[in-house]
């Protein structure tokens, strides 16, 4: 039976209210959240209940913005449902400001001593996006389009902090495995040679084969897409076999990351979405 308008409402209100305490870094109960709402559905089970969250996680991704870490992306979603998250979107003034604080929120690299568990399996297919694309309400049809991915890629305290992490987190690694030397050499070189390399750290294998990481920081979920310049993905194309793409996500509370290797458009989906437009300097006159 599909869900009535008030059920959505109230779920949709209820998933906003939870992403917001995220936003603020305050805890909340997903449990409790799940009792409380449950009294304004009918006859809703818990799991019908975490698969309504999991769609609008699916949905605001759509929407080019973030989501719940812990409702993990469920699509085949139902169309009212798209319809009230585009609306809370279009309407809701302290949703907006709520998640711009968060995205620019100044921070710097957690010290940590011990790396177990910051290594994870990527997805099955990891997505990227070039400029975050307009989704669109089922019902009328406008476009509903946020930039808060973009603000958050544009953090450079959130992307420099994340390029130290990962130099902390190799230098473990190869001390780890017993090599100190490669360790020692291991380099933040967007810093001391300057950005535009193609790539933020210079590491190595055990055998001393050169590892090019660039480095993608989130302090949101795993499959939160990321942005990468013509020339990164270039560069990762023309060095293969050393290029590993390090995506590093729920920063701020529990980092973790994921190893692309070789090409990036081998990877994810390249949504090239953004384009220049110049006017001809040959001097030709068009009539």
């Amino acid at each position: 039976m599909d869900w009535s308008r008030e059920e959505v409402e109230a779920t949709v209100a209820d998933y906003f209210h939870m992403l917001m305490q995220e936003f603020a870094g305050q805890a909340y109960n997903k449990a409790a959240h799940r009792r409380a709402l449950r009294e304004k559905l009918a006859n809703r089970t818990d799991t019908a209940i975490e698969y309504k969250h999991q769609n609008i996680s699916a949905i605001l991704m759509e929407f080019g913005c973030p989501y719940i870490i812990g409702y993990k992306r469920r699509g085949n979603y139902q169309a009212l449902l798209a319809d009230v998250v585009a609306e809370r979107l279009k309407q809701d003034r302290s949703f907006d400001q709520a998640a711009i604080s968060a995205v620019e929120m100044p921070i710097t690299a957690p010290v940590r001593n011990d790396f177990r568990g910051v290594l994870v399996d990527a997805p099955a297919l990891a997505h990227e996006i070039r400029s975050p694309q307009p989704a669109y309400s089922v019902a009328n049809r406008i476009p509903i389009k946020r930039d808060y991915l973009d603000r958050e890629a544009r953090n450079m305290a959130l992307g420099t902090a994340g390029e130290e992490f990962v130099l902390s987190y190799e230098q473990a690694r190869l001390h780890a495995a017993g090599h100190k030397k490669l360790a020692d050499r291991v380099d933040h070189v967007s810093k001391t040679k300057g950005d535009g390399l193609g790539y933020d750290v210079l590491s190595f294998d055990p055998d001393g084969k050169e590892r090019f990481i660039e480095v993608k920081t989130t302090s949101f979920g795993k499959e939160t897409p990321f942005f990468i310049s013509k020339g990164e993905v270039e560069f990762s194309t023309s060095h293969a076999d050393h290029f590993h793409l390090y995506r590093l996500f729920g920063f701020r509370k529990n980092p973790q990351l994921f190893d692309l290797r070789g090409p990036v458009n081998k990877n994810c989906f390249l949504d090239p979405v953004t384009y220049m437009g110049r006017f001809s300097q040959t001097g030709n006159t068009a009539y």
